[in-house]
């Protein structure tokens, strides 16, 4: 299809005849066309500068009428046009909160997880996250327990009361191997520099929602799904499933904070105060625990005590080998000082024995050295 616009046969159709412009107007696109031209431009059709035009107009309306769009619809074209530049290392789940199974799990086992996890997809994999093997969905578990549970022909006459829809769960070995029930279904490997909006035509394109994030050597980085890149221009979306979760930073009674230790630097700072300042440790760090990190150099344990930024202290609550968990931050206490022994007390008390004492009440010594020792 050519670029330019298609030509109208119609000749009542004054669309696309030239505009007279007197002196002093100013001549101004039909909306139709430079919305279908913004359109191709974001999508790539063809190169031009609607992009940045579009961006100076959403970033300089002040009210919905400017543009003609509603305040959502600004929203969203906003994200639309930050999609272009975001990557999948902005949008992925990292490695420590991925869910994942190994491939002999037992069905049973499995059925627990995907109770717990509250997800309808996990990874497989072999022996560790860096060996994936593909992802097991939850509907296909269930279509096979289902196949597995189906009572046949021949054996319903043998029964007096019916099984219930046909079906007959102890039929299903929950000891089953996953690998045996040959429901893995593949999965995509994607890097961590790639567009976010390659992958999204990606996943449309192959029909596969989940991807695997893996580093320059094979390792495993993270976790992205379809649903994380649409979150990017819509929102959050949340379903009947997903818990409201606590406060990422609560304050506490005694003026301390509980935080989550994946909690941004910049939500503990509009929490906290102003003066949470983190300095240079947090400049090439978004968390509170990376910004742990950061300032002593290592993984902190738990019940280490850190001090900063500023006049504050963190207390690592709760850590594993991996990384740390939740933490409290609070005013950087006084520590005691520490106590001098007794005995450097008492040594620091008794008096020279060359140095006479000084006393108000003793009478001066005689000049035939009554007073030495």
């Amino acid at each position: 299809m050519p670029d330019s616009d298609p030509i109208q046969d119609n000749p009542r159709n004054t669309r696309n005849l030239p505009v007279v412009v007197q002196e002093g107007e100013v001549l101004r696109p039909p909306a139709e066309n430079w919305l279908l031209r913004a359109i191709r431009t974001l999508f790539g059709w063809r190169s031009g500068s609607v992009r940045a035009d579009l961006q100076v107009v959403l970033d300089a309306a002040s009210t919905p009428d400017d543009v003609g769009f509603s305040a959502i619809e600004r929203t969203m074209l906003r994200n639309i046009l930050d999609l272009n530049e975001r990557r999948i290392a902005d949008v992925m789940v990292h490695r420590a909160d991925i869910v994942a199974v190994k491939r002999d799990i037992p069905l049973g086992e499995l059925m627990s997880l995907f109770e717990s996890a509250a997800h309808s997809r996990l990874v497989v994999y072999n022996e560790t996250l860096d060996d994936p093997e593909g992802i097991v969905h939850i509907r296909d578990l269930l279509a096979f327990m289902t196949a597995k549970a189906r009572v046949g022909e021949t054996a319903k006459p043998k029964r007096k009361k019916p099984f219930p829809a046909g079906l007959d769960l102890r039929a299903v070995d929950l000891s089953m191997p996953l690998a045996e029930a040959n429901i893995i279904r593949k999965l995509l490997y994607v890097p961590p520099s790639m567009r976010a909006i390659d992958l999204l035509a990606q996943m449309q394109a192959s029909r596969i929602h989940l991807a695997l994030v893996v580093d320059e050597y094979g390792g495993t980085d993270g976790l992205v799904s379809i649903e994380d890149i649409v979150e990017q221009i819509v929102g959050e979306i949340d379903d009947e499933h997903d818990s409201d979760e606590p406060p990422s930073i609560v304050r506490q009674g005694d003026n301390t904070f509980i935080a989550d230790a994946r909690a941004s630097l910049e939500d503990a700072r509009t929490m906290i105060g102003e003066e949470f300042v983190t300095g240079e440790a947090g400049e090439e760090v978004e968390t509170l625990g990376g910004y742990l990190v950061a300032q002593v150099g290592r993984l902190p344990v738990r019940g280490e005590v850190i001090a900063g930024p500023g006049n504050f202290e963190i207390e690592v609550l709760d850590a594993d080998p991996r990384r740390v968990k939740r933490l409290r931050i609070g005013i950087r206490k006084e520590r005691p000082t520490p106590r001098v022994p007794r005995d450097r007390n008492r040594r620091e008390a008794t008096p020279d024995a060359n140095v006479p004492p000084t006393n108000d009440n003793t009478p001066p010594a005689s000049g035939d050295g009554a007073g030495s020792q």
